[in-house]
């Protein structure tokens, strides 16, 4: 890969880790991932029929999955700036 197609794939990957709904989605996943190790270990499924909870990369990536979509719900709004705000305060 030339340097140009690298500089341009880390300036997508600055951009779309600079945006507070991105974080906040990854964040999600990686909280429902998490949920989903723990409750393989605590709950789990011993006879090895269950398909989600019978496999810990399943369980992972099933908690990942439900955490985006739930942390997903929520959008977080930029703000707002007024007129006055625009202004500098004159001293």
């Amino acid at each position: 890969m030339n340097n140009n197609s690298e500089n341009n794939i880390l300036s997508k990957i600055k951009s779309f880790l600079s945006s507070p709904n991105n974080i906040k989605n990854l964040a999600g996943f990686f909280i429902g991932a998490l949920g989903g190790f723990i409750y393989y270990k605590t709950i789990g499924c011993s006879s090895g029929g269950c398909a989600i909870t019978s496999n810990p990369y399943m369980s992972i990536l099933w908690g990942g999955l439900l955490g985006y979509l739930f942390a997903d719900i929520f959008k977080i709004k930029p703000k707002k700036i007024s007129e006055e705000e625009k202004q500098e305060p004159e001293a």
